[in-house]
């Protein structure tokens, strides 16, 4: 035995009670600390609501963001029991709110469908909490208790009788812990794109969403919004095709039931040449798919193929079509509601039980065989559609074999243009891909070569949105990028060949910088989503102004942190303020002291936490509709960033 394992004993052995655990290691529970995890607890508390909602009990909730930190949750269900727990001999309100997986979603007798699987939210959102308050309505009687960092604090209090008008219902209330979070300042634009998502989900549910904080307000008033749809996916799916022209009016519904499963598909295709299908288990966002959207593409495609065969529709296009083919401008939501959902990993982004496929399967095969042959107008524009992605498809497959074989693609074969790194350790290796040859020059002579390589890429490339991948892989520049970063494209994208685990988009801090990175960033998502689901890409912030005084350098990123380091460190006397126009206008010191140092640069993680919206607003920015985008920039001409230039 080492001397250094020598004291290894049973007395070294932790064991955290209660709720200990998830303040030591608060990611385990909730993902990260960053705004993600901090969303994350408002999800847990609405996701109580909502599973009263889907037992039948409750129909409005009321989300509020408060001006002193906190977030409320109100519902309109029985409310959360608070008669004795035999085993705990306390308030059953308290063994919620202090103990993991304490709850009511375990068998089905409280809840037949449920998205709280693991039993683990609401106490998690206490634990994480500098201090929570719950109020309950039930037994006639409005009860609260309160909590200080997962603590009860005295005992559950009976403040009042019931009204006898007034309804039942839980309202909790969180302020999250400052120790524990990165930030806690909650957006509202994160907010609110959930909880339309899940109206859309229960329809006919009312959800809320109100900013009490001053500086939120619009015209004195406090910012609300409300979601409430009749219409449920059907009205989901019109939403995400408000920017886009559906090929055939009406949006395609059907819904079963089996063995307890409740399986709902809404569809509508568009003329985009982006598909978007969303996949839902319990309500909840199942991003990585699982069955349910196994057995909905496996059933769409042989469907439309079934079809296309018997009416002689294909023409001229080589064997059947694809699953890629046939889901070309199609938007579709896929929603199931299971007893007993199969989750993979606490963040519960794939749905794995097996019976689901099947009936998911049968569902689509029977409603979407019906339609088309009840609609044949338009079931031949669809196969049409398809027919004429599957062209474009073997056109692209041909164009990227003629491609391999002049080593454009091989991995072997890299482009001029870069200077790669020394490091051959994708954890380590950075790729900085940067705006023209200017930029590109200076990045070379800035960077670290041990494990920072660069790219530079001459002028915009082309808009993905608008194109199909055979003239996608035309443009040299997007052909450079998919050879650097190494897992190819398309049927051959493998994450695993991924060269670089940071590809840094690094263009200058105007509109055409902008421009750039989002025509970069329509790229990735479209043609590379994984690393952006790995968490790969990123984007420099680099600084507008440069002020030096008295021997000293300081670098700031607005107009508003210029002036205050004018007024407030120089006394307004500044030696110099320098305006960075581009990367391309700074040396190399510069680049590498602002922009590449890892020691002091900013980068932003980008992220695809709603797979729905980001969908959305990229067939708004980049899409062939124009009046969406006039009126989104007309929406948020306000919120604009002026600088002068």
């Amino acid at each position: 035995m080492s001397e250094e394992n020598a004291d290894y004993g049973a007395g070294q052995i932790q064991v955290l009670e209660g709720l200990q655990a998830v303040r030591k290691r608060p990611a385990m529970y909730i993902g990260s600390t960053d705004d993600r995890g901090l969303h994350h607890l408002v999800y847990e508390v609405v996701d109580n609501a909502i599973d009263e909602a889907l037992a039948g009990y409750c129909d409005h909730i009321e989300v509020s963001i408060h001006d002193d930190g906190s977030v409320s949750v109100a519902d309109d269900g029985r409310g959360i029991p608070v008669d004795t727990h035999e085993e705990y001999d306390r308030p059953a309100l308290e063994v919620i709110m202090t103990v993991l997986h304490a709850g009511g979603k375990f068998d089905n007798k409280s809840y037949q469908v449920s998205g709280g699987l693991h039993g683990v939210g609401v106490s998690v959102v206490n634990a994480l909490a500098s201090r929570l308050t719950a109020e309950v309505k039930r037994d006639g009687a409005v009860w609260r208790h309160e909590f200080e960092r997962g603590e009860p604090q005295g005992d559950i209090d009976r403040v009042r009788d019931l009204e006898d008008d007034e309804e039942t219902g839980t309202t909790i209330r969180f302020w999250p812990d400052e120790e524990i979070f990165e930030t806690t300042d909650f957006e509202f634009t994160t907010l609110e794109s959930r909880l339309r998502e899940l109206a859309f989900l229960n329809s006919g549910v009312r959800i809320q969403l109100t900013d009490d904080r001053p500086e939120a307000a619009e015209d004195g008033e406090a910012r609300s919004e409300t979601f409430r749809y009749e219409g449920g996916i059907r009205a989901f799916v019109r939403f995400l095709n408000e920017t886009k022209t559906p090929i055939h009016e009406d949006v395609v519904y059907f819904e079963d039931e089996e063995e307890g499963i409740q399986v709902e598909v809404a569809m509508q295709a568009t003329d985009e040449l982006q598909g978007s299908v969303h996949s839902f288990a319990n309500n909840i966002n199942t991003r990585e798919g699982g069955t349910h959207l196994t057995g909905f593409k496996t059933a769409l495609t042989r469907v439309v193929n079934d079809y296309a065969n018997e009416e002689g529709l294909i023409g001229d296009v080589d064997g059947n079509l694809k699953g890629e083919d046939v889901r070309e401008g199609l938007t579709a939501v896929v929603s199931v509601k299971h007893p007993d959902p199969q989750f993979e990993g606490q963040t519960k982004t794939k749905l794995g039980n097996s019976e689901v496929r099947g009936i998911v399967e049968s569902t689509v095969h029977e409603g979407l065989g019906t339609y088309l042959e009840e609609n044949p107008d338009t079931a031949q524009k669809i196969v049409a559609k398809a027919a004429e992605a599957a062209k474009a498809r073997q056109a692209a497959k041909k164009a990227e074999e003629l491609t391999r074989r002049k080593s454009a693609l091989e991995s072997t074969a890299l482009p001029g243009k870069l200077s790669d790194c020394q490091s051959r350790d994708p954890e380590d290796a950075e790729l900085f891909v940067v705006e023209g040859d200017s930029a590109g020059g200076s990045a070379k002579q800035a960077r670290d070569a041990a494990f920072q390589a660069v790219l530079p890429i001459k002028g915009k490339i082309l808009n993905v949105e608008k194109h199909r991948l055979d003239r996608v892989l035309e443009n040299d520049e997007i052909r450079a990028l998919i050879t650097a970063i190494g897992t190819g494209i398309g049927d051959e994208f493998d994450i695993e060949d991924a060269r670089y685990q940071k590809i840094i988009m690094a263009t200058d801090a105007d509109v055409d910088g902008a421009h750039i990175r989002t025509l970069l960033l329509t790229f990735l998502y479209r043609h590379m989503k994984p690393l952006l689901e790995a968490g790969y890409v990123y984007a420099t912030k680099p600084p507008l102004y440069r002020i030096r005084y008295r021997g000293d350098t300081y670098d700031v990123m607005t107009e508003e942190e210029r002036d205050q380091v004018v007024e407030e460190v120089c006394d307004g006397n500044p030696t110099q303020v320098q305006r960075f126009k581009g990367l391309g206008e700074m040396n190399p010191e510069q680049l590498w002291e602002t922009t590449m140092n890892p020691e002091n640069r900013v980068l932003k993680q980008i992220t695809l936490d709603d797979a729905a919206a980001a969908d959305k607003m990229f067939s708004v920015l980049m899409g062939d509709a124009v009046d969406p985008r006039k009126q989104f920039i007309k929406d948020h001409a306000e919120d604009a960033e002026w600088v002068d230039i």
